[in-house]
């Protein structure tokens, strides 16, 4: 009996060791792409105005709207210092990212507002904050050194920021609303920060923020944290998606949304105000044209489908009688009329004389008769 037995070598356990290590090469390397963050690359360093570049990115949030704008004074090591009052916000692009993702778009090159050096920034619109920069040299624009970061205490946001407070009736009518911006923050510096000044910005939709300064009085110690409350407020009558932004020395600290309902107090006002008006336009104009409108024959006025006001009234009948007649008690009955009274029945048929005898006419046996006197 013959057979093969096979053995096992070190020649047979290679390639099972190389396809190991091949997938956790491959484990290791989207580890450290997603602890990297999102990534934006461009088609060229250096372009000039009215030229453009491509922007390409990955490891963003799927379906996410995200901003692209040129922006000065900024590295990619620092940020954009000035925020993005140093970009050139009225060329920037929007653009989604995919399901996967990753994003791909041109953008136009404009000077921004301040001297380079200059990156392409790419920022999250809605939902969780997220950027990323790329270098990008604008030929032609000027160069100017960033400034010097400022020694000592350095203030950075310990919690996430949350928005306190609700509305109320009168927010409901169009009254402006109205928040606290409540966040921690812990001074990783040297020195004492003494009363820091707060920039919080409000942004509507993709428009740039509009900043206002807040000073906090107090005083953080190196290695200390403090609780911050700064107000928010909006305009009358601001309803949508909001975001509010808290900015500290030239840096973007951290992002809030705020969704504000829509004052229906406002539109009720504008319904009712339609309806009333109208309907009190439209009796008043009733009322002066009956009262201008000629009269018909009889003094009386046609109002429309108006009925005549028919009124009853009990026919009165009146008996001409002399001073020495007084009525009757039974022709005062509310059961008899004058027609049908009993009483004068027999008055109203033929006419006799009712006349009393006159008590001056002397009646005896001198009174003489038809038959004579006797």
């Amino acid at each position: 009996m013959s057979g093969k037995v096979r053995t096992s070598g070190p020649k047979g356990r290679i390639p099972a060791l190389v396809a190991v290590l091949a997938l956790l090469l491959l484990a290791l390397a989207a580890t450290a792409a997603a602890a990297d963050g999102p990534v934006v690359k461009l088609s060229k360093s250096q372009a000039g105005t009215g030229g453009s570049i491509t922007v390409s990115g990955s490891g963003w949030r799927a379906n996410a709207l995200l901003m692209m704008l040129i922006c000065g004074q900024a590295t990619p090591a620092r940020g954009v210092v000035g925020g993005t009052n140093s970009c050139a916000n009225s060329d920037g692009r929007a653009v989604t990212t995919d399901a996967k993702g990753s994003f791909g778009k041109k953008l136009p090159v404009s000077e921004p507002p301040v001297p380079c050096p200059c990156v392409v920034h790419v920022a999250t619109v809605t939902g969780a904050k997220s950027q990323a920069d790329a270098v990008l040299q604008v030929a032609g624009h000027a160069v100017e050194p960033l400034p010097a970061e400022t020694a000592g205490g350095r203030l950075s946001v310990l919690t996430d920021t949350r928005l306190d407070g609700s509305g109320g009736l009168l927010t409901w009518f169009g009254a402006p609303p109205s928040r606290t911006l409540d966040f921690t923050v812990g001074n990783v510096g040297t020195s004492a920060v003494k009363n820091p000044v707060f920039q919080v910005g409000t942004s509507h939709g993709v428009f740039a923020p509009q900043w206002e300064e807040q000073e906090w009085r107090g005083t953080i110690e190196p290695g200390r944290k403090a609780r911050i409350e700064l107000p928010v407020d909006l305009a009358a009558g601001a309803h949508g998606d909001y975001t509010v932004s808290l900015k500290y020395s030239g840096k973007v600290l951290a992002e809030q949304p705020w969704g504000v309902g829509r004052p229906w107090g406002v539109t009720l006002f504008w319904v009712l105000v339609c309806v009333v008006v109208p309907a009190a336009l439209f009796r008043i104009g009733m009322a002066v044209v009956d009262r201008v409108r000629p009269r018909r024959a009889g003094g009386l006025r046609h109002r429309g489908l108006r009925l005549p006001e028919l009124s009853l009234h009990r026919p009165k009948f009146t008996i001409s009688r002399t001073p020495a007649e007084a009525p009757t008690a039974a022709s005062t009955l509310p059961w008899f009329t004058p027609d049908s009274d009993p009483g004068t029945a027999g008055r109203l048929s033929a006419p006799h004389d009712d006349s009393q005898p006159s008590p001056s006419a002397p009646t005896g046996p001198t009174t003489p008769t038809r038959k004579g006197s006797t």
